[in-house]
């Protein structure tokens, strides 16, 4: 497909760091949330490399926030997850599926603790604030549902952590992955976090005020000269090598946590009050199709497969089996990598599949990179 130029209006938001991200030579964007998302600035396997032996910035502030504040705050934050938050602490996040009333996955946020009255879901691609309001009104919560203005910042990368606590102090070293702590840039109080869109370790920084942003990229980019500090994006290459799902891509609002592997983050046993938890202790044991991983010695001309809504039927003796959800080169393992969902009923009898005359063992998500090296 031909790309095509990007008509920006007040619904494709631009961000507080757009200026520096356009200096900085992006070179395309996506809509993510209603607002622009970086998606290339040098090459594909250029970003890749610099991302995994440097530090980047990230302007990732189309990972909007819907905050939930009140007296019934934790009910609602609970009631839309399976996963049970009644142990997180103040300024920890978590990773938890959303799902409806049917057990189909509707996001999966990090749902961050900022106080026993207020939440934050750090959302992947969909209107997850008109779904909570709906809740909170239908529910009669006492708790306010709407987006703050808050526009996060990720530095990622084997030298994030040294960039980080060059700008914000050495207090960023304790800080413990998913969690995060309230610290200081120029008078302004912002959430730090140990997470981030990669595998390569970093931090996002979650920007509360718009007029600080370009300022905190700056100094960033000053503080970071001696670590080859560069703006960069969220790598395709890079996370599904990694075995990072994304929402409306990897998965969607018709697929359950089970058929995508995210069991690990489901309780199904809690005592907790949850919109999803009754449908999803049903489909456990009904389980049709299974998210797996594919990884090719070449690369299959998949431009015939993919249609224009990004889906491609894997077919067998003209049968469907199931659907390429996503795929890229992994320039670690010289391989094409793919997510795809497969029927169980081929994966019981079958331990491979081809796709334009490649063949394909069935990975688990994440990959195993012992088994990618062969």
């Amino acid at each position: 497909m031909n790309s095509k130029s990007l008509s920006v209006s007040r619904r494709v938001r631009a961000t507080p760091f757009s200026k520096r991200v356009e200096q900085a030579g992006v070179q395309a964007y996506t809509v993510y949330n209603h607002m622009l998302l970086p998606t290339q600035f040098k090459s594909a396997e250029e970003d890749y490399w610099h991302l995994c032996e440097h530090v980047q910035v990230w302007d990732v502030a189309a990972e909007r926030q819907v905050e939930l504040k009140g007296p019934d705050a934790a009910k609602l934050a609970q009631l839309m997850t399976p996963r049970d938050l009644r142990r997180l602490d103040t300024l920890q996040g978590k990773y938890a599926p959303i799902c409806d009333e049917q057990g189909f996955i509707f996001n999966d946020p990090i749902i961050i603790k900022l106080a026993d009255d207020r939440f934050w879901l750090s959302l992947a691609d969909s209107d997850v604030r008109l779904f909570a309001k709906g809740l909170a009104i239908g529910y009669e919560l006492n708790v306010e549902v709407f987006e703050p203005e808050v526009y996060p910042l990720a530095v990622q990368g084997p030298k994030a952590e040294e960039l980080v606590a060059r700008v914000f102090g050495e207090s960023v070293h304790a800080i413990r992955f998913f969690r995060g702590e309230i610290l200081s840039f120029e008078g302004v109080d912002m959430y730090v976090a140990r997470s981030g869109w990669s595998k390569q370790g970093g931090f996002e920084i979650y920007v509360p005020n718009p007029e600080i942003a370009l300022p905190l990229w700056d100094v960033l980019f000053e503080k970071g000269r001696d670590l080859h500090v560069r703006a960069g994006c969220p790598n395709c290459n890079e996370r599904i090598e990694a075995g990072l799902l994304s929402y409306g891509g990897d998965m969607d609002a018709f697929d359950t946590p089970f058929e995508c592997g995210l069991d690990s983050y489901l309780d199904l046993n809690a005592d907790i009050e949850s919109l999803s938890i009754q449908a999803l202790r049903e489909k456990q044991h009904t389980i049709t199709r299974r998210l797996v991983g594919l990884a090719f010695h070449g690369e299959p001309n998949l431009s015939d497969v993919f249609n224009y809504v990004g889906g491609a039927d894997l077919l067998v003796n003209g049968k469907k089996v199931g659907e390429l959800r996503s795929q890229a080169w992994s320039f670690k393992f010289n391989k094409q990598l793919a997510f795809a969902m497969i029927d169980t009923d081929y994966l019981d009898n079958n331990d491979c599949i081809e796709v334009d005359g490649m063949s394909s063992i069935f990975h688990e998500i994440p990959f195993n990179p012992d088994k990618l090296m062969t």
